[in-house]
C-alpha cells in the first residue's frame, strides 16, 4: 500500500504545479482524464492510467528523462501492462494521432502544438506501423483524447480519494 501513500503524497504536495502551459493544475488535469474514463465505464486499468499518466511530470526534477518514462518506470513497478503500458505510450499516440487524423492537430490547444514538435512531430509511415503494432496502443489513443479534452478550468470532479479502492485493486502483490 506504499504506493497509494506515494500517489496521494505526489499529487497533495507537487499536483497544485500548473499543468504546462494549461489553466489548470496537474492534480485538476489528472483527476479530469480519470473522470472523463469512468464517465466512459473504461475498466479500472484505464481509469487509474488516465489518473497517473502524467504522473512523471510531479516526479521529474530536471529533463533529463521525458514525463512519459519517468511515469512509465514508476507505474510499471506497481502495476499491471493494463495500467502502465498506456501511460508509456500516451505521447506517442499523439504523433500517432497528428499522423492519422487531419482534424486533430487543430483541437489540440497551443501548449500541446508546441509540446508536439518537442516530442518528435506526426509519426512517420514506419513509426506508425511501429505503434500500431505495439499491445496497447488502442488505448493510449483513448488515453490521449482524454488527456487532450482534461484542461477545463475549475471543473467539478470527484476527489483523488474517490480512486484509492480501484488504485489498490489493480496494484501488483
Amino acid at each position: 500500500m506504499a504506493a497509494i501513500d506515494d500517489i496521494m503524497s505526489l499529487f497533495q504536495t507537487k499536483g497544485s504545479t500548473q499543468y504546462g502551459g494549461e489553466k489548470v493544475s496537474q492534480l485538476e488535469h489528472a483527476l479530469q482524464a480519470a473522470h472523463l474514463a469512468q464517465s466512459e465505464q473504461a475498466p479500472p486499468s484505464m481509469v487509474v492510467a488516465a489518473l497517473l499518466h502524467d504522473i512523471g511530470h510531479l516526479m521529474d526534477d530536471g529533463p533529463e528523462k521525458p514525463h512519459e518514462h519517468l511515469g512509465h518506470g514508476w507505474v510499471s513497478q506497481h502495476f499491471p501492462a493494463e495500467v502502465s503500458e498506456p501511460v508509456r505510450l500516451h505521447v506517442e499516440a499523439k504523433r500517432y494521432l497528428c499522423a492519422t487524423d487531419g482534424s486533430y492537430l487543430q483541437q489540440l490547444s497551443p501548449t500541446s502544438v508546441k509540446s508536439l514538435h518537442v516530442q518528435g512531430g506526426p509519426m512517420t509511415d514506419a513509426e506508425l506501423d511501429a505503434f500500431e503494432e505495439e499491445q496497447y496502443y488502442s488505448q493510449a489513443v483513448k488515453l490521449r483524447h482524454w488527456d487532450d479534452q482534461a484542461k477545463v478550468e475549475k471543473l467539478a470532479v470527484p476527489a483523488l480519494d474517490t480512486y484509492r479502492e480501484t488504485i489498490a485493486s489493480l496494484l501488483k502483490t
